[in-house]
């Protein structure tokens, strides 16, 4: 964050000094974890349902806290009081943001691969200039304010991605940061529970369209008829990617490599270069169009944008991350999030890796087995249901090996799959985690490949780190 004194800041949020000091400087870090605060640091006392942030104020004022945000006067500390803290820490991320007018901001949406894309464009932007974006999935009203307090006057590039459960969220969000370039990756039916429909969605994330800073640019996928359309939203530039044939940016040739990496011709504006991602799963074509989309409305030429997805890594973890153990079986853990959309494309690189497996060991009967163990889907509303049962139902269809369901609201993916025709135990279902591990643990073998995915709740991503352990135990 820039530096900031007491009153400045106090101004910017609407608060009162109480036991401040109005010239004292804040030149730390703004932080509301007590343990992360470093000395010149900024405190935000949240107070959360279990845990009141208000009793750790004395602390981070021991700490060095130059000052702490709050809703109430701490004795000994001091303190900028407002009503609300979220909305606080919200004015005080527009403010920063406002006086960087060198910054330029990309802000990105969608249904599913938002996470992954944001990593990429980081990642493309980063070697020409000083480039800031969220660690995970830190795309909230509170999240989002926390990251864009990271950028300072060296900053050149913020990456923001912005979450939404109302409409309104992206509204919100993007008045904390402008978008020069605002990008919709697509809209699907992450949190229709919510929304109530797939058109409920699209008005929601069509706010970051409309939002786009005049002179701006918006990037939209020109394969999504509901993204497609929110071109009509805007009165900038606008930028297609994807397959459809008005789109500028495409993929030609695409094929994956034996870990389900894709590999293809980049056409930006009909010039072409060759791109081998690093990341896996052939849906990481889409992601790497929008982040080169993206890329190339800031000024990043397409021999930069190809070199750079080239050499990108996947830098959030518990997405897609492939490993292969000691003793040759191989676990894909997918397990921070789950929706429909991104089921089928994880199911997808499962079945291109299990394949690319077998053709590396010819001969060798079992190689490649595949297994799909998953866990239910969460915010799905009245469809909760019928999406299960369609995954259950695709996972036959892919010729998935084996099928492991893993809790009672993930029940219906193991009905589906038994309705399209699973016979014996190539669909099993589980109550827990444990239950999971110890029938995974009697049934693997060397040369399988084991997909874990399921919404974040679940805690699939326990059974993943403990299949990772079993074999270095």
């Amino acid at each position: 964050m820039i530096p900031l004194s007491c009153a400045q800041i106090a101004e910017a949020v609407g608060g009162e000094l109480a036991g401040a000091d109005p010239a004292a400087i804040v030149d730390g870090s703004v932080e509301r974890d007590s343990r992360e605060i470093t000395a010149g640091g900024l405190f935000l006392a949240f107070a959360g349902e279990k845990v009141d942030g208000h009793d750790y104020v004395p602390a981070v004022t021991a700490a060095g806290a130059t000052v702490s945000i709050t809703t109430r006067p701490v004795e000994g500390s001091p303190c900028i009081v407002v009503a609300d803290v979220q909305t606080a820490v919200g004015e005080l991320a527009k403010y920063v943001i406002s006086q960087l007018p060198d910054l330029t901001v990309i802000g990105l949406t969608g249904s599913q691969g938002k996470t992954s894309t944001k990593d990429l464009i980081a990642q493309l932007l980063a070697p020409y200039g000083p480039t800031v974006a969220a660690v995970g999935s830190m795309n909230n009203e509170i999240g989002h304010p926390l990251t864009s307090l990271k950028a300072d006057l060296t900053t050149r590039f913020l990456v923001a991605e912005m979450g939404a459960r109302h409409v309104g969220d992206i509204t919100y969000l993007c008045r904390i940061t402008p978008p020069k370039v605002g990008l919709v990756l697509n809209v699907g039916h992450s949190h229709i529970g919510e929304f109530g429909s797939q058109d409920a969605i699209a008005v929601a994330k069509g706010e970051m369209i409309e939002a786009v800073l005049p002179g701006g640019t918006a990037v939209l996928n020109a394969d999504d008829p509901r993204v497609a359309a929110m071109a009509a939203r805007t009165s900038e530039k606008v930028v297609l990617w994807g397959d459809a044939p008005e789109a500028t940016i495409r993929s030609l040739g695409v094929e994956l490599d034996p870990l389900g990496r894709a590999g293809f011709t980049l056409q930006i504006d009909g010039e072409e270069h060759g791109v081998q991602l690093q990341v896996v799963g052939e849906h990481q074509v889409a992601n790497a169009l929008a982040a080169a989309a993206a890329v190339h409305a800031v000024g990043l030429t397409p021999a930069q944008i190809a070199e750079g997805l080239s050499t990108a890594t996947a830098a959030s973890k518990w997405r897609m991350e492939v490993t292969e153990r000691a003793d040759g079986v191989t676990i894909i853990n997918d397990a921070y999030n789950a929706n429909p959309e991104s089921m089928r494309a994880a199911l997808k690189a499962l079945v291109a890796i299990g394949r690319s497996r077998a053709a590396q060991a010819p001969g060798q009967a079992g190689t490649g087995r595949t297994w799909a163990v998953l866990g239910p889907m969460g915010e799905l509303g009245d469809s909760h249901t019928e999406e299960h049962d369609a995954i259950g139902r695709l996972v036959v269809r892919l010729d998935v090996q084996r099928l492991l369901v893993v809790g009672e609201g993930a029940r219906p993916i193991h009905l589906g799959a038994s309705l399209e025709g699973s016979w014996g135990n190539e669909s099993a279902y589980v109550d827990s985690l444990d239950e999971a591990l110890e029938l995974l643990r009697k049934e693997l073998r060397q040369g399988d490949v084991v997909l874990v995915k399921a919404s974040r709740f679940v805690g699939l991503d326990r059974l993943a780190t403990a299949l990772l352990e079993e074999a270095s135990q």
